[in-house]
């Protein structure tokens, strides 16, 4: 899968058009809109016990149909810092995300740790009834992430982290630009 440009950032209306959706993005709010609270996760009007809520998220990752990257079409979402905490300061990140979606709303592209000079596959899917988006890296069921679709189109925007022993941690996604060539 080859993504001429992977900075590229997709706005609602491109996105929304590329996958069949209608209407405004749903807010993922992480902390406001989507808040956990005693083991039970509060979701606009819904209440679901937390190990719900993540197996949600782990069901949409691993619905991603079993079709070569190279025979879809690819919309690049952009590359984002991935801040641990969940703030926009602090330590300066070591975790970077390339996603694309594909019309089928399949999910793709790499996850690098500058720390550990290591880049892996990602997969995952985008439910378009809640527009809720998961992934995890290829191969693996844990840690799957999660995000509302629209957080995707803005330069900031708060995504889940699912790990294995049942803990969720919150991070933010922060939309990097395109360098420029340093001739």
């Amino acid at each position: 899968m080859a993504i001429t440009r992977p900075f590229r950032a997709a706005t609602w209306g491109a996105l929304s058009g590329w996958y069949g959706g209608s209407g405004d993005a749903y807010p993922y709010d992480y902390g406001s809109d989507v808040y956990y609270e005693e083991g039970t996760v509060h979701a606009g009007d819904q209440t679901i016990p937390a190990e719900e809520y993540t197996e949600q998220a782990a069901t949409i990752a691993a619905s991603a149909p079993e079709v070569a990257a190279d025979k879809m079409e690819w919309l690049p979402l952009g590359v984002f810092a991935l801040t641990e905490d969940g703030q926009a300061s602090g330590a300066d990140p070591n975790l970077f995300l390339q996603l694309a979606i594909s019309k089928q709303g399949v999910i793709r592209c790499s996850l690098n740790n500058s720390a550990t000079n290591e880049t892996q596959a990602i997969e995952g899917m985008l439910d378009t009834k809640s527009q809720r988006a998961a992934w995890t890296v290829e191969g693996k069921t844990r840690p799957i992430m999660e995000t509302g679709i629209g957080n995707l189109t803005t330069d900031t925007g708060p995504a889940l982290v699912h790990f294995a022993d049942g803990t969720t941690q919150q991070c933010l996604l922060v939309r990097l630009e395109e360098p420029t060539d340093q001739k």
